[in-house]
């Protein structure tokens, strides 16, 4: 028992400590022996802020400036310690669980693991490489909705090209509802990890929030000089140490064996309905499943299967999805009707090469692809989707803003289209122009924050004559849609549930616009005119008459509408779930309450800088 107590001790020092010296592993070893920390290398702490912000999902802010943009977590804290709403903070896209629940929203993917939380992310880039020992963030608002950090060895600031990229997770946990909105810096114990980094990476959900959660800022602790990792007792020990080949780890979506040393006796496995394992098998991860099908022939066979594919969403694995994985994974899924591949990719860890392969075989059922922050994608990767997907009805290529604004033409042969997110995309009028001419089935449009079109009342025009069954429209930021344009988009897509107006300035209520819409647009479920400062109580009392199936309202900064016209709506829209009157100055605390008291179903939000 000694001898193999000692064979033990000396695998985990050498997997967990190869560049340290003979005496660092032995005073580790009676460390451990003695249930104590190993005494660490002495070595002056470094502490730094964001250098720069890398890459993100999305933002609140605007492309074109600072208020609300992920670029305010790059530098010294702007808000921090005073709480409250700011808009020299990052603040995401959305919050809650609004938006999931519009008709826009597509469904959730099956096989989704239990332990995936992310919903958006934020890359940055710190001055100098270092072994983290600490991360705090600033959370200045909301905060609490941080669900995983990471950090890369990849130095984003190397001009050699990525090669081996490996991200680390150095903490997790799952969404949580802090009970006070107020200011805290975020500290959480980090896991020590044994390779320098200046990329950390940040992932949030934002589901269990009141309201938008603000970050300032965030700090990165560590040390030049590589630690001697601390050893416990036996019992924290990963067992996974004791392999000396990491080949069956590195992969879980790799090919099984052909099965020539697999046992033949499944005991009365085999002898179950093949439709009954086939339900048992579904409710496995990807991952599990893989590693399933190398356990025996009768499981590889139901591993295997082309069914159990149907839909398969790889963004939980985005760190490890590679050309090879995509390659494991081909031939099972020849009857995939929809795929997931949001976030993956990026750093060359996907290629045109494997990314095309995939898709000439397993492209024909298609009819759903999410591509969000793929930045892998190119001009021939989109051509390529247009070829090999006919029947492809869901596309979206949210925050891929590093695509060439050619590529967006290559969209317009894909005639069946029905829902297309194109948020914070480099795409041109032409390019739009030419897709809305030939996708005349588009159901769900998003162009948000997408600041290259010129004329937006022309692209208005384009959908009320060739997209009359227009159900959700985001123009999110869009900066010179005028009423002439609104107008005539109503009056065209009369089946219109969603418009998302918020920040678009040129929209005046003085020419009754907002009334306009709300005659045309009965079946109004949610309506964001957020920060148009003109909006009035005609117009809410308009909404009041009109739209009785409305529940979402956005009027943040309106300086012009009554607590009467208020309660009107609410009386007048039972189905009203969220209304957000943050900076409506006739709105104050006060009647908040009183409405938040006669109107309990509806969540009244209104944000307060202390």
């Amino acid at each position: 028992m000694l001898t193999l107590l000692s064979m033990f001790y000396y695998i985990c020092l050498r997997r967990r400590s190869r560049s340290g010296t003979r005496g660092e592993a032995l005073t580790s070893r009676r460390a451990v022996e003695s249930g104590q920390r190993a005494v660490l290398p002495v070595s002056v702490e470094v502490e730094q802020y964001a250098k720069e912000v890398l890459d993100f999902s999305s933002h609140y802010g605007s492309e074109n400036s600072m208020s609300y943009t992920m670029w305010n977590l790059a530098g010294v804290p702007n808000v921090y310690p005073s709480s409250g709403d700011f808009t020299q903070t990052a603040v995401f896209r959305a919050y809650g669980t609004w938006w999931e629940q519009c008709a826009s929203a597509p469904p959730p993917f099956r096989r989704t693991p239990k332990g995936f939380h992310s919903q958006d992310y934020i890359e940055l880039g710190f001055e100098e490489p270092v072994y983290p020992t600490a991360v705090d963030v600033l959370e200045t608002y909301y905060p609490g909705a941080i669900v995983q950090i990471l950090a890369c060895s990849h130095n984003p600031f190397s001009q050699n090209p990525p090669t081996d990229v490996r991200w680390e997770v150095l903490w997790s946990g799952e969404p949580t509802k802090v009970l006070t909105p107020q200011a805290r810096q975020f500290s959480p114990n980090i896991k020590h990890i044994n390779f320098p980094t200046n990329l950390l990476r940040l992932e949030v959900n934002s589901s269990l929030l009141d309201y938008y959660t603000e970050l300032d800022a965030v700090i990165l602790r560590g040390v030049k000089e590589r630690p001697m990792l601390a050893l416990y007792k036996m019992p924290i020990i990963d067992i996974n140490d004791l392999s000396d080949s990491e080949e069956e780890l590195s992969d879980p979506f790799r090919q099984g064996g052909d099965g020539k040393q697999q046992r033949t006796g499944n005991g009365y496995f085999d002898k179950l309905p093949y439709e009954l394992i086939q339900l048992i098998l579904s409710h496995l991860t990807l991952p599990d499943l893989c590693r399933l099908a190398q356990s025996c022939k009768l499981l590889h066979q139901h591993c295997c299967d082309p069914l159990q594919y149907t839909q398969l969403s790889l963004q939980p694995y985005w760190g490890r999805l590679s050309d090879a994985s995509l390659g494991h994974l081909q031939s099972r899924c020849t009857l995939l009707q929809r795929l997931n591949l949001s976030w993956t990719g990026n750093r060359g860890a996907l290629t045109l090469t494997g990314f095309s392969s995939f898709m000439k075989d397993c492209g024909l059922s298609l009819g759903c692809l999410e591509l969000s922050c793929c930045h892998f994608l190119n001009e021939a990767c989109l051509e390529v989707i247009a070829q090999t997907c006919p029947g492809l009805q869901e596309l979206n290529l949210s925050s891929c803003d590093r695509l060439h604004p050619q590529a967006f033409t290559h969209i317009s042969k894909m005639t069946r289209l029905r829902r297309l997110v194109l948020y914070r995309t480099k795409i041109e009028q032409t390019a739009i122009l030419s897709i809305l001419t030939f996708c005349i089935e588009l159901r769900h449009l998003n162009l948000g924050s997408c600041v290259r079109i010129e004329d937006y009342d022309v692209v208005a025009s384009m959908l009320a004559a060739r997209c009359r069954s227009l159900c959700s429209l985001d123009l999110w930021r869009c900066r010179n849609l005028t009423d002439r344009g609104l107008a005539e988009l109503v009056s065209g897509c009369r089946m219109l549930q969603e418009l998302d107006l918020g920040w678009c300035p040129t929209l005046q209520s003085s020419t009754g616009c907002f009334q306009h819409l709300a005659r045309s647009l009965p079946r109004l479920r949610k309506l964001f005119l957020t920060a148009n400062r003109t909006v009035g109580d005609s117009d809410v009392e308009e909404l009041a008459t009109s739209c009785p199936s409305l529940q979402h309202l956005d009027i943040l900064g309106t300086r012009l509408v009554s607590a009467a016209s208020l309660k009107k709506l609410l009386q007048s829209c039972p189905r009203l779930l969220l209304l957000d009157v943050s900076f409506c100055s006739q709105i104050d605390m006060r009647v908040v309450q009183e409405l938040s008291g006669l109107f309990p179903n509806v969540a009244i939000k209104k944000s307060f800088t202390q």
